[in-house]
């Protein structure tokens, strides 16, 4: 029933050296406080036994004890022990880093309590030890944020476009939805000018098949603006694309043209004049593998770690997002302080509490769609 140890408690000091041992406490805890459902995993169901005979013989309130399997996720360990390793060596940031699997690093990262409660939902509760997968948890965050999360442009691998026959010094604003799966989100001006920024990936001189972006001769609709038609390249002495040329329909104004002619891709961008710059952490799963703690001999786990799960870029964001933190416009959807974005075509994205006024910075929440799943 007690344990018999002479040593110094950092909180008792030197006057007590009997520790009731944990199946005696265990039970007397719950009886004391009235508690009906004393709730453990799996590895205490030996222990029951001996919680019952306790209760049993001291005649005390009769809580119950109850056992389910410990949630375990892919790609990532629970164990409070190799959390702290990773804390301690310093491959993470603390135990908010939003890469561990803490309730403070998935608020950092952007997950909202529905999200939570959505994927607790849905793998329920099971008496069998078993592994879920990480991109259910994805999964239950994107269809949250969908609903709730205002969309905005912003660039992450910038290239500047500079449309030739756009009148020089020209700026006119056009109209962006908020949020098309809440209409009560209203819409938002964005500025539009002669030189823009697209994200580098969304442009190839010379187009494969089924590629419906920007290409050399290939029309593509720009976001709520126009089509346009890429017509020559600038390089830098590498070979790397430094600008892009471009011509555009006006009459295509608001993204359709009025002959009818459709086309295939539409990229999101950001006016240059009025673009403001933003540090992006691009954040990815903490491990590379399925299961970090099956290695090869002579290794540990932390071998096993995802060597890319963080990158850094400076992204070019439209001026909307320039009053982030400033509380004037923060969605009642989150009460907790965390303003949460849909970057166009890029993800779910958050800003970070480093973030200020004169320095942005956000966190990826989520991209769009899984590429785990893809990969696998």
């Amino acid at each position: 029933m007690y344990r018999i140890l002479h040593a110094h408690h950092h909180r008792t000091g030197d006057k007590w050296c009997i520790y009731p041992m944990y199946d005696y406490a265990h039970g007397q805890s719950d009886s004391i406080e009235h508690i009906t459902h004393s709730i453990c995993t799996l590895e205490f169901d030996i222990h029951r036994p001996l919680y019952d005979w306790f209760i049993e013989k001291l005649e005390i309130y009769p809580s119950h004890q109850y056992e389910f399997a410990r949630l375990n996720i892919n790609y990532t360990v629970m164990s409070k022990r190799k959390l702290l390793q990773l804390v301690k060596e310093g491959h993470v940031s603390g135990w908010d880093d939003p890469r561990m699997p803490t309730i403070c690093g998935f608020r950092r990262r952007g997950y909202t309590p529905e999200s939570i409660r959505a994927f607790c939902d849905r793998i329920g509760v099971a008496k069998r030890d078993n592994i879920i997968d990480y991109s259910l948890l994805e999964f239950s965050l994107r269809e949250h944020l969908n609903k709730v999360a205002q969309r905005r442009m912003a660039v992450l691998d910038p290239v500047k476009v500079v449309i030739d026959n756009y009148p020089e010094g020209q700026t006119e604003m056009l109209t962006a939805v908020n949020n098309p799966e809440c209409e009560a989100d209203g819409t938002r001006e964005v500025p539009f000018g002669r030189e823009l920024w697209i994200e580098r990936e969304d442009f190839m001189e010379v187009a494969p098949k089924k590629y419906f972006r920007m290409a050399i001769g290939q029309e593509v609709r720009l976001r709520y603006a126009y089509f346009v038609t890429a017509q020559s390249v600038e390089k830098d002495a590498e070979g790397n694309i430094t600008c892009i040329h471009c011509t555009y329909d006006p009459a295509t104004r608001g993204g359709d043209a009025p002959d009818g002619r459709k086309v295939k891709g539409t990229i999101h961008w950001v006016a240059a004049h009025s673009a403001i710059d933003a540090e992006v952490r691009l954040f990815d799963r903490l491990f590379a593998v399925e299961a970090p703690d099956d290695c090869e001999e002579g290794k540990t786990f932390l071998d096993n770690l995802n060597p890319n799960s963080l990158k850094v870029v400076t992204a070019k964001c439209e001026p909307a997002l320039a009053s982030v933190g400033a509380n004037n416009h923060l969605p009642a959807q989150f009460p907790d302080g965390i303003e949460r974005y849909q970057f166009e075509r890029m993800g779910y994205f958050c800003t970070d509490r480093d973030s200020t006024p004169d320095h942005l910075v956000f966190n990826r929440t989520s991209t769009l769609k899984d590429s785990w799943a893809k990969i696998k």
